[in-house]
C-alpha cells in the first residue's frame, strides 16, 4: 500500500490570500500530495516585534480561505502546544500523528537558502521524506553548497514551479489600514471577515469607539 503524501504549509497567514492558495494548489499538483496541512504559526520567532492578529482570528480566516477544497486541511499542531515552535518538532508531531504517511515540508526559495541556520537543520532534513521548494520563475538554488552544509539535502529537494505573484500579507494589511481596496487579493469570505471584524483598520476602530 502506497503511503499518503502529506504536505506541510506553514505560516502566520495574517491574512491568508490568493497567492497562498495558488502556491498550495501548485504544490499539491506538482508533488502529487494526498493532503496539504495549513499549519498556523502562533508567534513566529522572527516576528516577535511585529503586531500579529490573534491566532483565533487567523484560524477563522484560514478556515474560510480553504473551505471547499478536499485537499486542504487546517492543522492546529502548533496552536495546541506551547512554544517556542520549531519546524523539526512540528514535522515529528505530524509523523507521530500519521505514522504511515510521507511528510513533505513546503518552504520558499529564501528559506531553502537559509536552511543551514535553522535549529537542528540536519535532523530536519533527515526527518522529511521530501522538501518541496516553491520557486519563482527564473529562481535558482546552489544545491552543491547546501549539500556541503546539510548532507543528503540534494536528494530531498523537489522544486515547485510557481507563478510570479506579487501579493503579500503585509501589503494587504497596509491597504486595509488606509482604507484602500484589497477585495481581489483575498477570497471573498476572508475579505468580508476582515471588514466585519475591522482587522488592520485603525481608522474604522477609532470611528466605532467614537460612536455613542
Amino acid at each position: 500500500m502506497t503511503p499518503d503524501r502529506i504536505g506541510l504549509f506553514g505560516g502566520t497567514f495574517d491574512p491568508p490570500h490568493l497567492g497562498h492558495l495558488i502556491l498550495a494548489s501548485e504544490a499539491c499538483a506538482q508533488l502529487h500530495l494526498d493532503r496539504l496541512l495549513w499549519v498556523l504559526t502562533p508567534s513566529p520567532p522572527h516576528k516577535l516585534s511585529q503586531p500579529i492578529t490573534p491566532p483565533q482570528q487567523r484560524l477563522d480566516m484560514v478556515e474560510l480561505a480553504i473551505g471547499g477544497d478536499p485537499l486542504f486541511e487546517l492543522s492546529r499542531v502548533e496552536l495546541d502546544r506551547s512554544g517556542p515552535h520549531y519546524t523539526l518538532d512540528t514535522v515529528r508531531q505530524i509523523q507521530a500523528d500519521h505514522p504511515h504517511a510521507d511528510v513533505i515540508l513546503l518552504i520558499g526559495g529564501d528559506s531553502l537558502r537559509d536552511l543551514p541556520t535553522w535549529r537542528q537543520a540536519a535532523d530536519l532534513v533527515t526527518a522529511c521524506r521530501e522538501i518541496g521548494v516553491m520557486r519563482r520563475p527564473g529562481g535558482s538554488a546552489d544545491l552543491s553548497a547546501l549539500e556541503e552544509s546539510l548532507p543528503g539535502i540534494r536528494s530531498k529537494v523537489r522544486f515547485v514551479d510557481a507563478p510570479l505573484l506579487e501579493i503579500a500579507s503585509s501589503e494587504i494589511r497596509r491597504r486595509a489600514s488606509l482604507g484602500e481596496p484589497f477585495r481581489y487579493y483575498v477570497p471573498a469570505a476572508v475579505h468580508e471577515y476582515i471588514l466585519r471584524h475591522r482587522l488592520y483598520q485603525p481608522w474604522q476602530q477609532q470611528s466605532a469607539q467614537a460612536q455613542p
